[in-house]
């Protein structure tokens, strides 16, 4: 904080000449504002001395991040080569984050939630996806996609039934909006549900690229409900995966995040109850860019999560890789790349707690936080890219190894820049 003004600091203000400015009421005078009085150093203290930035965590955010970075150690990181290479859902691993409380951090207690704020989700999400981003992306749909939509657009009875199971952990969750023709342009949806006389919904089309499809009991899904109002004619409603009607295709191969089960879907006559209506009808595509802003910003924490964990690997390893008689860490080319990685790990980190907390300070308003969530995510991805592209490089052959992390958080870091919204999209939303 500046100290208070006092006579130490010169000011441009009325008490000292300035160039150019004529007195009042002469020819060619520049009129002279109440700011123009107000001395300067007075209107910067001012503007420093406004709601204060407090950089410090709570005793429970702390703690959760604790518990996340125990569970992360202890459990997922030991395994997370074994799943990448063999695909396998970590379902064991997942059961323990809702035990723990990490699969709906931000869901109150009275739906089975940890009932905590959105900077403690990030803390939780950066050390789950430093240990290994597949889990973390199982855990950022949980958290962001499926219950937060359900949590602020949704009744009690679908909180109940729908949330407290997939907060506790007993159940998976998915959010299924992107389908084989449309990604980004997310309105040229052909999944329709038409509505019956008795009131239910009648489900027919096909969606793709969906995290957890493979393993999930509910689903938050997107259809068009009346073409002709584009996205307004866009609903949403939860879908439960054991009825009739429901199809799981092939669980898609990926290049990274291998153990989140990832497949398409598809509704053939699916029929779906009145209650079963998330939101009312026509407000599906709002709901979903709405989601969608909470969702980047656990992208963006699982972007921070990889690039820390190939950031702290390559300077351990800079220390004891030796080149021409020296440790590789004592060259200045990789001191430039270690000091680059260096603060664009911190940017991103900084920008996506900013996000959390603007999500906190809005949920009470209702207002939008799109921007801060877009900047987060687009920094953070495009960050995580750079980082493990250079850890690669410094690390060499090595780096290029399956014997070593590296190549496996290279691979992971690519989908932080493509899914809930590619860095193009976040462009415009920032533009």
């Amino acid at each position: 904080r500046l100290p208070t003004p006092d006579s130490r600091f010169p000011t441009p203000d009325s008490r000292f000449p300035i160039p150019g400015l004529r007195a009042p009421g002469s020819a060619g005078a520049t009129a002279v504002t109440l700011r123009d009085r107000v001395p300067y150093n007075e209107r910067l203290h001012a503007r420093a001395t406004g709601p204060a930035m407090d950089f410090s965590f709570t005793e429970e955010q702390l703690l959760i991040q604790d518990v996340a970075r125990r569970i992360a150690q202890d459990k997922i990181a030991p395994s997370a080569e074994h799943h990448d290479r063999t695909g396998e859902f970590p379902l064991e691993n997942i059961r323990t984050l809702g035990e723990n409380g990490l699969m709906g951090i931000e869901v109150p207690h009275e739906y089975g939630g940890a009932g905590m704020d959105p900077i403690a989700y990030v803390l939780a999400m950066i050390e789950i996806a430093a240990a290994d981003a597949a889990h973390s992306t199982i855990m950022s749909v949980n958290n962001s996609l499926f219950c937060n939509g359900i949590l602020k657009f949704g009744n009690e009875e679908q909180k109940q039934k729908y949330v407290r199971a997939i907060a506790e952990g007993r159940e998976i969750g998915a959010f299924a909006l992107t389908e084989p023709q449309s990604g980004s342009d997310a309105t040229a949806m052909r999944c329709k549900a038409v509505k019956q006389a008795d009131g239910t919904y009648v489900v027919n089309g096909k969606k793709s690229w969906i995290t957890s499809g493979p393993v999930a009991k509910y689903i938050v899904l997107f259809a068009m409900t009346d073409p002709d109002k584009g996205a307004r004619g866009i609903t949403a409603f939860m879908i439960d995966t054991a009825r009739a009607g429901f199809h799981r295709g092939k669980t898609e191969p990926k290049l990274g995040i291998r153990a989140s089960a990832t497949c398409e879907i598809e509704f053939a006559d699916y029929v779906v109850q009145p209650d079963e209506v998330l939101g009312r009808e026509g407000e599906g595509f709002k709901i979903a860019m709405g989601v969608l802003d909470a969702g980047r910003i656990g992208i963006a924490s699982q972007a921070i999560g990889i690039a820390r964990a190939a950031y702290e690997a390559t300077l351990a390893y800079v220390k004891e890789r030796k080149a021409f008689g020296a440790p590789i860490g004592t060259f200045q080319m990789t001191q430039a790349k270690l000091a680059d990685m260096k603060c664009k790990l911190d940017a991103a980190t900084l920008l996506t707690l900013r996000a959390a907390w603007m999500k906190g300070e809005t949920e009470a308003s209702g207002g939008r936080f799109s921007t801060e969530a877009a900047v987060a995510k687009l920094t953070a991805s495009e960050a995580a890219m750079w980082i493990t592209h250079q850890a690669v490089q410094i690390h060499g052959g090595m780096g290029y190894s399956k014997e070593m992390p590296l190549e496996r958080y290279f691979r992971d870091a690519k989908i932080t820049e493509i899914y809930e919204g590619t860095s193009e999209i976040q462009r415009l939303v920032i533009a």
